[in-house]
């Protein structure tokens, strides 16, 4: 059941992603999409990793690793350098950085307004 949900949300993710950035590139320009995009791709990478550590805890049932925990600190300073690299190389808006940031949190919220609908119906 978990792993759907962690399927699901990762196609909805991909999903908002890609048409966030077709709505970008049709109302902005190509450095904006391409914000739009690497902000997305960031954002699912991240809450894969979060998928990860909390299926890892689940199975073992023990706290990851220290590798494990120093990763997730410092992926937050990676995602500062691309962000600040992809405003000031790209010169790519940073609102529209942000929301290609927001993909993942939005694909969670549909996948929390909609799943239990989606399981429903599967199992009828």
């Amino acid at each position: 059941m978990i792993d759907l949900s962690i399927t699901r949300i990762t196609r909805i993710a991909i999903a908002v992603g890609l048409a966030g950035v077709l709505l970008v590139f049709a109302v902005r320009d190509v450095r904006d999409a391409t914000g739009f995009l690497i902000g997305a791709v960031l954002s699912l990478v991240s809450v894969r990793s979060w998928f990860k550590l909390a299926g890892a805890i689940g199975a073992s049932g023990e706290l990851p690793g220290a590798g494990s925990v120093a990763f997730l600190i410092l992926r937050y300073g990676f995602i500062a350098g691309a962000v600040y690299v992809i405003i000031n190389v790209l010169h790519s808006s940073p609102g529209i950085l942000i929301l290609g940031l927001l993909v993942s949190f939005a694909a969670v919220l549909i996948e929390l307004a909609f799943g239990p609908m989606v399981s429903k119906q599967k199992t009828s």
